[in-house]
C-alpha cells in the first residue's frame, strides 16, 4: 500500500500513514532527521519505526548513511540492541522498524536518580563489555556510545544508534574536516585521525560512559566542545568519585594510543565481581503517557496499586527483574536517527497479564515452561556450550560438549539420566563436536564427538544395548526410520537395523554416487554432485531393502531441502558462488521438474520446506519464502521477504501445523515467525555465555513437539516454551 498523507498545515501534515506494511498509529516524537512513530506488526508486536524527512530523503549522502545505519544495525547480533524487524532504505521516504526495548536510558537514568551505585556502575560496565564484543564480532565499530545510546533494560543494558557506526570494510568513509561524534565521549584518534578509528574508540567511549555513570560528569568537562577535545587528546582524565576498584580498569581504557587500551574480552576479565542483581530504574510520577509531537524526552507511569510495593507474590521472569519492579511495566520505543538517539515510552499496565510460567499451554492448565541444564558446568566457565535435542515419545534427548546423551522429561525439563561423552572434550574450548541424539529401532543412538563410535542406549536407563565402530564413515551417518546409513568414501552403503546392529544390506548405488541422504516420507533421499560439477544426481531409495527407486539427473548443484505433496521433492540450487539462484520441486512418480529462479540470488543458512513453500534464511538475517504452486490470487515465487536481524542462525523448523516458523540465534535467543505473513510473533530473552569464549560451530535447531517449543541455548540451558502464544515468551 502506498504512503498515505495527512492533510493541513501542522507539523504532521507530511506524516504518511504506512511504513511499507506497517500502519503508523501516533507520532511518539521528532528530531531533525525524521519522526518516529508507534506501530504494531501483523502479529500485535509494538514496534517504533522511524521515517526519514522528505527533505533528506532526496539527498544521497544522507540516504547512504541511512543505508549504512540500517546494515550496521542487522549486522550485530540483537543480544544487546533494538532488533530490526523491517527496513526500507531505497523507498521514497526511508523508514526503519525496530522492537521495543524496555527502560529509560543511561542519561535520563543519571539527571532523575543521580549517580549509579559503585554495584550497578560495575554490572552497567560488564554489561557493555559484553556489548561491544558482540558489536565488534559482527564487524562494527558503534562510534557514539554516550549515555544517551545506551538503554537499561530489564535483562541488562542495550546499546542503541548506529547511526554513524561503520562496518569494518565499509567503503562509506568519514569526509574530510567533518569530526563525527559527540565530544565528551569521543576518543583522541577520533578527533586527529577520524579515518582510521577502530574498536578501541568504543573502550574508549565505554570508560568516559562508566565515568558519567558512577559521578553524574564525564572525565573530560567543559562548556566548550572544543576544549574538551583539547582534554580528551592531551590532559589526564578526572576520575575523582569513580569507585576504587574501578579506577585502573577505567585508566587504561582511556590510554591515549588505541594499542594501549583492553579489548572487550580483557575489560570481562579485569572487572571486580559486583553483587548480583540489576540496574534499578525508578519512575518519575505525573508524566503523559506519550510524549507531545517533537518532544523527545521519555515519559514514565506514576506507581499503580498492582506495583512489588503491595506484595505482590506472582512468579517474575528470572530475565525482567527491574522491569517487573518498576511500576506497571514501562514498554520503550526505542528510535535510532543518524546524529542522536530518541527514546519514547508508553505506558502499558503489564500488571494485568497473567506470569509467563502460570499461562496455560495446550500441554495442560497446570504445564508452565520450563529451563535446565543437561551440561555438567552449564557456562561456569564462560565457555560456549550448547546442547543439541531431538524429541521421541514425551522425552528430550541431549548431547553436548562432554554429554553423551542425556534425556529429559518434556514435560518437566527434569533429567532422567546423563551420560559422559567417551574421551571427555576432545574438540577445541567451547566447540561444540555433538549432534543430537536420534532415536531408532526403540533405542538412543548418540554419536561420539570424534565421530568413531556410534553407541545405542536404553531410553529408560541409558545404558548402552551395543556400540559401533563407525570411523570408517567420518561422520557420514544418515537416518531413515529403524535404519542407519552409513557411506563409506568409495562410496559404499552400509544399511544397519537401528535395533539390533545387524547389517541389512551393503552396496553402492547406480553410478558409484557417495550421497548426502535425507529422509522423506518412506523414500531416503540421496544427492551428490556430479563429477563435472554442472549436474546433480538425485535417487530414491527404500533404506529396509536398499533397492533403487527412481533416479533422476538434474542441471546445477542441488541441495535437497525437503518434501512436498504427493510424494515430491524439495531441493535449492546453487550458483557458482554458493547462493541460492533457485527452488526446484521434482515429482518422481511422474518425472517432472519444476524450477522457479530467485529474484536476486541469497547467501544461505538455511533452507526448508513445509507444504508448497520453501523458505530461505539468509546470513544477513532475511527470510524469504517462495511458492512453488499456481494457486488462485498467489502466483509461484517469492511471496514475502521479512528482517529477522539474525545474521548468525540455526535451522529453520516449522510447527506440525505449517503455521509458523521457528529458528534460533547466536545469543541463544528462540524466534517465531508467522509461516503465511512473513511477520515476527515473538522472541525469548538472549541466553549467553558469560564470558563468551568460542564459537559454536553449529548452532542447535529448535525442536517442536506436543504443543511446546524446545531451545538450546550457548549458555548450556535447555528450555521450553508454549508453542500457543510466541508474543508472550520470555
Amino acid at each position: 500500500m502506498p504512503p498515505l498523507r495527512s492533510t493541513g498545515t501542522g507539523p504532521e501534515a507530511d506524516d504518511p500513514q504506512y511504513a511499507g506494511r506497517y500502519r503508523l498509529e501516533g507520532r511518539l516524537g521528532s528530531g531533525g532527521m525524521g519522526v518516529v512513530h508507534l506501530a504494531r506488526s501483523p502479529s500485535g508486536l509494538r514496534i517504533a519505526v522511524k521515517v526519514v524527512h522528505a527533505e533528506y530523503a532526496v539527498d544521497p549522502e544522507f540516504r547512504a548513511r541511512f543505508r549504512q545505519e540500517v546494515a550496521a544495525a542487522r549486522r550485530v547480533s540483537g543480544a544487546f540492541t533494538a532488533s530490526v524487524v523491517d527496513a526500507d532504505p531505497d523507498g521514497e521516504r526511508p523508514w526503519m522498524a525496530t522492537l521495543y526495548i524496555p527502560g529509560p536510558t543511561l542519561s535520563e537514568q543519571v539527571k532523575r536518580n543521580g549517580p549509579l551505585s559503585p554495584d550497578e556502575v560495575r554490572r552497567l560496565a560488564a554489561g557493555l563489555a559484553e556489548a561491544l564484543r558482540d558489536i565488534h564480532r559482527a564487524g562494527v565499530v558503534h562510534r557514539d556510545l554516550k549515555p544517551s545510546n545506551v538503554l537499561l533494560a530489564g535483562d541488562g543494558p542495550k546499546v542503541i544508534d548506529f547511526g554513524i557506526s561503520r562496518p569494518y570494510d565499509s567503503e562509506l568513509r568519514t569526509e574530510t574536516g567533518k569530526l563525527i561524534g559527540t565530544p565528551p565521549f569521543m576518543a583522541p584518534e577520533q578527533f586527529q585521525r577520524p579515518r582510521e578509528v577502530g574498536p578501541a574508540a568504543d573502550v574508549f567511549a565505554l570508560a568516559s560512559l562508566l565515568v558519567h555513570a558512577a559521578t553524574g560528569r564525564g572525565p573530560f568537562e567543559s562548556e566548550s566542545p572544543y576544549i574538551v577535545a583539547y582534554q580528551v587528546v592531551h590532559d589526564e582524565p578526572d576520575l575523582t568519585g569513580v569507585p576504587d576498584d574501578l579506577v585502573p580498569l577505567i585508566r587504561a581504557c582511556l590510554a591515549k594510543e588505541p594499542a594501549d587500551r583492553p579489548t572487550p574480552d580483557a575489560i570481562m576479565a579485569m572487572l571486580p565481581t559486583p553483587e548480583p542483581g540489576p540496574v534499578t530504574t525508578s519512575p518519575v510520577p505525573g508524566r503523559n503517557p506519550i510524549p507531545a509531537a517533537g518532544s523527545l524526552s521519555p515519559s514514565y507511569p506514576s506507581p499503580s496499586s498492582s506495583s512489588s510495593a503491595d506484595g505482590d507474590s506472582r512468579p517474575r521472569s528470572r530475565r525482567l527483574p527491574a522491569l517487573r519492579r518498576v511500576a506497571a511495566a514501562t514498554a520503550a520505543a526505542v528510535a535510532l536517527i543518524a546524529g542522536g538517539a530518541w527514546v519514547m515510552e508508553e505506558v502499558e499496565d503489564l500488571g494485568k497479564q497473567p506470569a509467563h510460567h502460570s499461562r496455560p499451554t495446550p500441554a495442560g492448565s497446570s504445564w508452565r515452561p520450563w529451563e535446565t541444564s543437561v551440561l555438567a558446568d552449564p557456562a561456569g566457565n564462560g565457555e560456549v556450550r550448547a546442547g543439541f535435542c531431538t524429541y521421541a515419545d514425551g522425552a528430550l534427548y541431549c548431547a553436548g560438549r562432554g554429554v553423551h546423551a542425556a534425556r529429559l522429561d518434556a514435560a518437566s525439563g527434569k533429567v532422567a539420566w546423563r551420560r559422559a561423552a567417551p574421551g571427555g572434550d576432545r574438540p577445541g574450548p567451547g566447540v561444540s563436536g555433538a549432534r543430537a541424539p536420534r532415536v531408532s529401532g526403540g533405542l538412543v543412538h548418540a554419536l561420539s564427538p570424534d565421530k568413531r563410535e556410534l553407541s545405542a542406549l536404553d531410553p529408560a536407563t541409558g545404558e548402552p544395548r551395543w556400540t559401533r565402530d563407525v570411523s570408517a564413515y567420518d561422520g557420514r551417518v544418515y537416518y531413515a526410520g529403524d535404519t542407519v546409513l552409513l557411506v563409506a568414501g568409495d562410496g559404499v552403503i552400509t544399511a544397519v537395523d537401528g535395533a539390533t546392529n545387524r547389517e541389512r544390506w551393503r552396496h553402492a548405488l547406480p553410478g558409484g554416487i557417495k550421497p548426502v541422504f535425507s529422509f522423506y516420507g518412506r523414500d531416503a533421499v540421496g544427492v551428490a554432485l556430479a563429477p563435472d560439477g554442472r549436474h546433480t544426481q538425485v535417487v530414491g531409495i527404500d533404506p529396509v531393502r536398499g533397492t533403487t527407486l527412481w533416479r533422476w539427473t538434474a542441471d546445477g548443484a542441488l541441495t535437497a531441502v525437503g518434501a512436498g505433496p504427493n510424494g515430491s521433492v524439495y531441493l535449492s540450487e546453487a550458483n557458482a558462488r554458493t547462493q541460492v539462484s533457485a527452488v526446484v520441486r521434482y515429482a518422481p512418480g511422474i518425472g517432472r521438474e519444476r524450477r522457479i529462479p530467485l529474484r536476486t540470488p541469497l547467501d544461505a543458512s538455511s533452507v526448508m520446506a513445509k507444504g508448497d513453500v520453501v523458505y530461505v534464511l539468509s546470513s544477513d538475517g532475511g527470510l524469504t519464502a517462495v511458492g512453488t504452486a499456481e494457486l488462485p490470487g498467489r502466483p509461484a515465487g517469492e511471496l514475502w521477504r521479512m528482517e529477522t536481524s539474525v545474521a548468525n542462525a540455526s535451522a529453520l523448523v516449522a510447527g506440525d501445523d505449517g503455521r509458523r516458523l521457528y529458528f534460533s540465534a547466536a545469543d541463544g535467543r528462540l524466534l517465531a515467525v508467522d509461516a503465511g505473513q512473513g511477520t515476527l510473533l515473538g522472541q525469548t530473552s538472549p541466553r549467553l555465555a558469560r564470558a563468551g569464549r568460542g564459537v559454536l560451530e553449529l548452532l542447535p535447531e529448535p525442536v517442536v513437539a506436543d504443543g511446546k517449543v524446545f531451545g538450546a541455548a550457548p549458555d548450556g540451558t535447555v528450555f521450553a516454551v508454549s508453542e500457543r502464544n510466541p508474543a508472550g515468551w520470555r
